[in-house]
């Protein structure tokens, strides 16, 4: 669907999605597509490495899902990649663990996440990727974004610490994340020591020029999490804090034109938690926020952020008091996942601003619950994870029936 010619950039945002029909106001802007009253999907439940955990959490318009799968004896997990609904693992560099972890979206054939090398860490901290790893193995080990391409897997550079995390990437091979400096920030909380910033890699596949993104003035800290091939990038920016979220993320951030400009996405409400996750080739940008005096993250809520409207929360499921979004395409569909006040949490789609349970669309001998949706190409499909009876979760694929 999407190409990699730099001339054909302008045809890639009008792109119109096969069997549905549209009504366009000028480029991309869509009035009107599938009815949620008529949506339904087929699953596809994709293969594992043998452990009783896998999810997919990007899909891309050449239908290649990437996320994670445990090993055998579920220890250890590596990142995944189905293609044509074969598992291709793949691999680490050196250590235990492997993932990737947010919906990357580039069509460019190169895959990107985090993963562990075999060296200690000489600072012993946690670090971003331990709440992404199996708990027996997921900290004692440096941990480096990754860019994988034709089945190798390279490390990319940190800013001079020790640790480095890789989200997303474009068509044009910029890759994003953050990266640790060798400074040590007195807002950090233990173990957690050093300083880190959001990042960029250069273009066309060019791992090795690393540039951090400017922080909000008086932030010490923050991370890249999204990117699309107009240059615009999304992250976070705050105090080191713990190095997930929380006060890090006391800003949502869109930087334009590859970081010489910044927009504050604001928030609903509170000064931490307010992170996106993802952005379309128009700009609109998805995420979760904090909620008033929970600075603790329990009780999030799923926005979507347009230049039209600013921020705007999307709510929950009928009885869920948590929600978060992280993938959307260019019809502004919107998938994620809804949560009640113990933990149990079900797929969502959101489109015109009505939220539905993913589960509402599956077929009727489907009895697994879709419990996390994680991205969602132009074609309307779907990756996510799904738990059956046991607790067994597994990665799947949802397709569009009319869509076949």
């Amino acid at each position: 669907m999407k190409t990699t010619k730099p001339h054909l950039n302008h045809l890639r945002l009008c792109r119109i999605p096969l069997a549905i029909s549209l009504v366009l106001i000028g480029c991309g802007l869509f009035a009107a597509s599938q009815s949620d009253d008529t949506r339904s999907y087929r699953i596809i439940d994709l293969p594992s490495l043998g452990g009783t955990n896998s999810r997919a959490n990007s899909i891309n318009d050449r239908d290649w899902l990437a996320g994670y799968s445990n090993l055998t004896g579920d220890q250890t997990r590596h990142a995944t990649l189905w293609r044509d609904n074969k598992l291709t693992d793949l691999g680490t560099l050196g250590g235990p663990n492997s993932n990737v972890t947010w919906p990357f979206q580039s069509n460019s054939g190169i895959v990107v996440g985090i993963a562990q090398t075999a060296t200690p860490d000489p600072l012993g901290e946690a670090w971003s990727s331990a709440a992404f790893y199996p708990g027996a193995t997921g900290t004692g080990y440096i941990n480096l974004g990754f860019v994988w391409k034709n089945g190798n897997m390279h490390a990319l550079p940190t800013l001079g610490g020790n640790n480095g995390f890789a989200t997303a990437a474009n068509d044009a091979g910029r890759v994003v994340g953050w990266a640790e400096t060798p400074v040590h920030d007195s807002t950090c909380v233990p173990p957690q020591q050093l300083q880190f910033l959001p990042v960029i890699y250069g273009g066309d596949y060019d791992r090795d020029n690393v540039k951090a993104l400017p922080l909000e003035q008086g932030d010490t800290s923050g991370a890249a999490t999204g990117i699309n091939d107009r240059g615009q990038i999304v992250g976070i920016s705050g105090i080191c804090d713990q190095a997930v979220g929380r006060y890090t993320a006391r800003h949502a951030l869109l930087w334009d034109k590859y970081g010489k400009k910044i927009v504050d996405l604001g928030n609903l409400g509170a000064p931490y938690w307010n992170t996106p996750t993802n952005i379309n080739q128009r700009g609109d940008v998805v995420g979760f926020a904090g909620a008033p005096n929970d600075p603790d993250g329990n009780f999030l809520q799923a926005f979507i952020w347009t230049k039209e409207h600013g921020m705007q929360g999307l709510g929950f499921l009928a009885g869920d008091v948590h929600s978060e979004a992280y993938g959307i395409n260019e019809r502004r569909e919107v998938v994620g996942l809804s949560c009640d006040g113990n933990g149990n949490c079900r797929a969502f789609i959101w489109h015109n601003g009505v939220m539905r349970d993913l589960n509402d669309f599956k077929p009727a001998d489907y009895t697994k619950t879709l419990e996390q949706a994680r991205d969602i190409n132009d074609e309307g499909e779907i990756g996510g994870r799904a738990i059956d009876a046991n607790g067994v979760r597994t990665a799947f694929r949802a397709i569009p029936r009319d869509d076949e």
